[in-house]
């Protein structure tokens, strides 16, 4: 089966000012891919670049096994969600989806019936009276997405449709969209800041820095296996903890030694991966440090630590510690005996950590 999107050797610029360099990426067809990374990074460009909305410096475009590197956007079989809705405000509900279909001539009963299959997919049938003006911001998205819908593309492109929304809401929309994206098996490509949208929506998740992408893979695999600090950083939720740590060699396997605030290091000892370099970076994420207690992990090994903060936030609680000069954070359960100020015997799970080079950034094991 052919990618129904392949970009090869991508590059953008604007005079002398790279803003993408070197991307390429291609996608299954009903592939959900995330293009995530902060502000600046070039994905919503990149975005735009398949849309046919910027022309690109070099490289190539595929959609649906045909070139699209420099064909109009009204020809690239696509549909796009913005940000801002971009709804005709004099226009009901019902003439904002069908306009599109009205301009390029299908027949009303067509555009009938497509209205009726979206208004219940999105459930907003009470809605195609009524103009944008008089909507919610959940609402407008839904009808954006409607409009999109209708046109039955090859290939929906959403830029950061949910940004707009309060928490509450983009909790729910996200559900619609990931539902969608299950019911009409469509492919599709989004663009989000978020990187718990991006872990949730997505089949595909491309992590994008300053215009090169960082890593591509599975949300598993970027979430348990970063390619480097900059993705381990960035993606999770609190984010991995990265502790400058000394590595040893030993007959059982490799001590790894944490400076602790006060008192003699902490000694753990990893028998997965042997061939470290002395100075490493630890990277280990929160709910892989716990109450010994309640956990029954095998590669598991306890340390004494000094609580400096405890948050309670529902079913877990959060511990904030000092350890290799850097703010630690374990996520333990509700009812942990952890207290701010005090000591705290605490499991560090050795099966699921990550190693990088504190020269490169990059990924060791």
């Amino acid at each position: 089966m052919s990618p129904i999107l392949d970009i090869k050797n991508l590059y953008k610029s604007y005079g002398t000012t790279e803003i993408l360099k070197d991307i390429n990426v291609s996608i299954e067809p009903g592939d959900f891919l995330v293009l995530v990374g902060p502000s600046g990074c070039g994905k919503s460009t990149l975005l735009n670049c398949i849309a046919g909305l910027e022309p690109i410096t070099g490289g190539s475009i595929n959609i649906g096994g045909k070139d699209m590197t420099h064909v109009s956007p009204k020809d690239r079989d696509i549909a796009m969600v913005f940000q801002s809705y971009a709804l005709y405000p004099t226009m009901t509900v019902a003439k904002n989806i069908t306009f599109g279909m009205k301009v390029r001539g299908v027949d009303q009963a067509t555009q009938d019936r497509k209205l009726a299959q979206v208004a219940q997919q999105l459930q907003i049938e009470p809605l195609l009276n009524r103009r944008p003006g008089q909507l919610s911001g959940g609402q407008r998205q839904r009808v954006a997405m409607g409009r999109a819908l209708v046109r039955d593309p090859k290939l929906f492109l959403f830029d950061e449709p949910l940004s707009n929304l309060d928490a509450k809401l983009r909790v729910e929309m996200r559900t619609e969209i990931k539902s969608l994206h299950h019911n009409l098996g469509a492919s599709m490509v989004y663009v989000t800041h978020d990187q718990i949208e991006a872990m949730t929506l997505a089949t595909k998740i491309v992590v994008m820095k300053g215009g090169v992408i960082q890593q591509i893979g599975s949300p598993a695999e970027i979430y348990n296996r970063p390619a480097n600090l900059f993705v381990a950083d960035f993606m999770g939720s609190p984010a991995m903890n990265l502790i400058p740590a000394k590595a040893h060699r030993a007959d059982e396997g490799t001590r790894i030694e944490i400076t602790r605030k006060s008192g003699e290091p902490i000694v753990l000892t990893d028998t997965k991966n042997r061939d470290l370099p002395e100075d490493v970076i630890l990277g280990v994420r929160p709910e892989d440090i716990a109450d010994p207690d309640l956990r029954g992990a095998e590669a598991a090994q306890a340390a004494e630590c000094l609580i400096d903060m405890v948050e309670p936030a529902g079913a877990d609680t959060f511990a904030v510690m000092q350890l290799g000069g850097k703010h630690v954070t374990a996520r333990l359960h509700a009812e942990t005996t952890a207290k701010p100020g005090q000591p705290k015997r605490l499991s560090f799970d050795l099966g699921k950590v990550s190693y990088f080079a504190p020269e490169t950034g990059l990924r060791l094991n």
